[in-house]
């Protein structure tokens, strides 16, 4: 199953709220750009893990952090999972998975 990226398909976007209260993003049918077809642009998704010896969002911001400084235009991040390191029963890192879209060119 080929899963897209929110920032791959030029969608409208909607918050919802599922049956126990928590707000989610859902998206709607396709837009259209003027003219009638859609955006010509192409991304392209990777996936990071960060780490941090204080939080997932420390961790998070290092994995996007480092790839700025290696990708140029970045477009969305979205964490896909959360985990811990352990050493002698204490947690010694935050780990946060991360897919990070960028806007690719073509080389001419």
């Amino acid at each position: 199953m080929v899963r897209l990226h929110p920032a791959v398909v030029n969608r409208a976007w909607k918050r919802r709220q599922d049956r126990d209260g928590v707000e989610r993003w859902t998206h709607g049918e396709p837009v259209q750009t003027q003219g009638g077809e859609m955006a010509d642009s192409v991304y392209k998704v990777i996936e990071l893990v960060g780490t941090s010896p204080t939080s997932w969002e420390e961790a998070a911001k290092s994995a996007v952090e480092k790839a700025g400084a290696h990708v140029q235009d970045l477009r969305v991040a979205e964490v896909v999972e959360l985990d811990l390191k352990i050493e002698a029963n204490k947690v010694v890192a935050y780990r946060t998975k991360v897919k990070v879209s960028f806007k690719y060119h073509d080389e001419l």
